[in-house]
């Protein structure tokens, strides 16, 4: 029985004195706060150690002292990162009177990025980056090749074992830094490769010239080789914004790339135009991948909206189509980055990536606006190309909100109320309730059945829904399969500050979660409801909203001894363990889809809160995330083809 309503004695108010106030010294308000330095103690989290560490050797290539960098994942998922930079200083630091290097390594706000001789610009955004790993380390080694000499110093969780130690001679330049993350405050310490190749990638195309390498050891092929991938561009951005369009279809050929200087503020700035329906801008402000923008993105919208509009005004396009364009019709189907460097920037934002100087919205705008109009005054055909897309985009942005406007009239507020197939749930706390969407009537009446209806809605999706990576916004609106969706999660479209954001005020469900059959048409079934969740309810995934459920593919049994497996390997793993070399004492009966389990093994397997697998599903990377949408459900079969044979093998299901 709770005790929440039991009478509590009163305290003492003069137990509470000097002696409560607790003063942290050091790294220890790091070891008791991680999250308000790396963000989490999560995945997350512990991939943000090795951007910290990989920041400095980027800050030393980009003040032009480092062109190669290596990371390396050991085998005991510590972390190594190389440079050929200068190497972290290691003479008497006159104030703290200890090595600048441990002065570096164990004092927060401590580090070259404040010296403005040292780093006109640096990726670090508060000088506490390898001061925090440290302290979040079980184990940390710098080694630093400088002056002919190797110096080392080793800490545990932030604290020196010894003084700074020379312990060899070299030639070579460059700091080395190898840590171990500590488990006793990540809830994981395994780190995924994928996610970090993603970062080194984006890095190497942020930063033209330099060498990045990942190696993985705890990954080897049959001659015992470990997995490894080298990371290298010479034309940056344009590379970039080629790599993230490779599977859709150009609206021109040309990447419009251009790097320039404007008030002491170097920019760059590649963009180009594909034949889809989405925007795609990416913006980084000293390689930080500013998420929710800034003045350097209003800079930019502001000039693309500005020189576009003037050279279609000029053409006489617009007064002969008898259209009227906005902004966003100037953005459909454009992909870009911008990258800027400054030297004192200002973030501000929830998540302290938004761009707030308000100097830089004027330095993109000339600058980019001079560099188009120069790209259209020499490029006519290219220009009316992107003209007759913006009149199309223009004239599809009408439909498509008629079509939405019909949508929120079917809302629950109105009169149209809750879609006729939806069994919702009884609670109406949306932090309780759970909508699945589920493939079919046949599977939907057993997951009806099977449910708690307390906390538990079911929305049962006829066939296949609409591709929406080929569909027209219009179209996507207009069918019946997404109006019920939208209906039955209770979002609308539109906010003060964005007519086509997703308002989420009214959400009715806080896990949204895909139940799809385990075979080939299921897998394609939630690919496509993911597709529709990215592209046009992307917040609901950003707030960790949708999650995939993971029905089990066998049940076997060996007399009174019965289990649910959910791969090939937990059949085999069974067989092994029971069949005492017969496997004809086994019984193998194969889940084909949803609707053959009774609904008590449907809940037992798929539904319980306590039993179930559910996967949830993040955004590690928008801009790999992008064009993995792209290519899986675009036009072009070959590269999907190439991405299928090569991932199955490391397609897994999450315990």
């Amino acid at each position: 029985m709770s005790e929440v309503n039991q009478p509590v004695a009163p305290k003492d108010r003069n137990d509470y004195g000097a002696s409560n106030i607790q003063v942290l010294e050091g790294l220890e308000a790091v070891r008791k706060r991680p999250a308000m330095y790396i963000g989490d103690i999560s995945s997350k989290g512990l991939h943000h150690l090795v951007n910290e560490v990989l920041d400095n050797s980027i800050d030393e290539a980009m003040a032009g002292f480092a062109t190669h960098i290596e990371v390396e994942i050991n085998e005991d998922n510590s972390i190594s990162v190389h440079d050929n930079g200068r190497g972290i200083p290691v003479d008497m630091h006159k104030k703290m009177h200890k090595s600048a290097l441990e002065v570096v390594m164990t004092v927060l706000h401590a580090g070259g990025k404040f010296d403005k001789g040292s780093y006109k610009v640096s990726g670090g955004l508060h000088g506490v980056g390898v001061s925090c790993v440290n302290a979040l380390s079980t184990l940390l080694r710098a080694e630093v090749y400088r002056d002919g000499k190797i110096y080392m110093q080793q800490y545990h969780r932030g604290v020196p074992e010894d003084s700074v130690q020379v312990i060899g001679e070299t030639d070579r330049t460059g700091t080395s830094i190898t840590f171990k993350p500590d488990d006793t405050i990540f809830t994981t310490t395994v780190y995924d490769y994928e996610t970090l190749s993603d970062r080194l990638r984006e890095l190497s195309f942020l930063n033209a010239g330099i060498t990045l390498t990942l190696t993985d050891y705890r990954d080897r092929d049959e001659d015992g080789n470990p997995r490894r991938e080298v990371y290298h561009s010479e034309n940056g951005l344009e590379d970039f914004v080629r790599y993230m369009d490779s599977s859709k279809e150009n609206l021109i050929e040309d990447v419009i790339h251009f790097s320039t200087e404007r008030n002491g503020v170097p920019v760059e700035v590649a963009m180009t135009y594909n034949t889809t329906y989405n925007e795609n801008v990416y913006s980084y402000v000293n390689n930080i991948h500013t998420i929710e923008g800034g003045t350097h993105l209003t800079g930019f919208r502001r000039a693309l909206t500005r020189t576009l509009k003037k050279y279609a005004d000029d053409s006489g396009i617009l007064e002969k189509e008898k259209v009227d364009v906005t902004g966003d019709d100037f953005r459909e189907g454009l992909t870009a980055v911008i990258s800027i460097k400054v030297a004192e920037p200002q973030f501000e934002g929830q998540t302290k990536t938004k761009l707030g100087n308000s100097e830089i919205v004027s330095v993109l705008d000339s600058s980019v606006g001079d560099a188009l109009s120069e790209y259209l005054e020499e490029h006519p055909k290219e220009a009316r190309m992107i003209v007759d897309k913006v009149v199309i985009a223009a004239k599809a942005r009408v439909a498509a909100k008629r079509a939405r406007e019909m949508v929120q009239r079917k809302g629950p507020m109105f009169s149209g109320g809750l879609p006729g197939k939806l069994a919702d749930c009884r609670s109406r706390d949306p932090e309780l309730c759970e909508l699945f969407l589920v493939e079919g009537d046949s599977a939907g009446g057993t997951a009806k059945q099977g449910r708690d209806s307390m906390f538990q809605a079911i929305l049962p999706l006829r066939g296949k829904i609409l591709n929406v990576e080929k569909a027209m916004p219009h179209r996507v609106f207009d069918n019946r399969e997404i109006q019920s969706m939208y209906t039955a999660l209770g979002v609308s479209i539109g906010t003060e500050d964005d007519p086509k954001a997703l308002n989420l005020t009214k959400l009715r469900y806080h896990k949204v979660i895909i139940m799809t059959d385990a075979d080939v048409d299921g897998a394609h079934i939630a690919t496509l409801l993911l597709t529709f969740f990215f592209r046009h309810m992307r917040p609901l995934i950003e707030s960790g909203y949708v999650y995939l459920a993971t029905p089990p593919l066998y049940q076997c049994r060996k007399g009174d001894i019965r289990e649910y497996c959910y791969t090939d390997a937990d059949r085999q793993a069974f067989i092994e363990k029971y069949a005492d070399g017969v496997e004809s004492q086994i019984v193998t009966q194969r889940y084909k889809g949803l609707g053959e389990m009774d609904h008590d093994q449907l809940w037992e397997t798929t539904m319980d809160p306590i039993q179930r697998h559910l996967k949830q599903v993040q955004i590690e990377s928008a801009v790999e995330a992008d064009r993995v949408f792209s290519m899986l459900m675009g036009e072009d079969v070959e590269p999907r083809r190439e991405f299928i044979e090569e991932n199955a093998t490391y397609a897994t299901v999450d315990a």
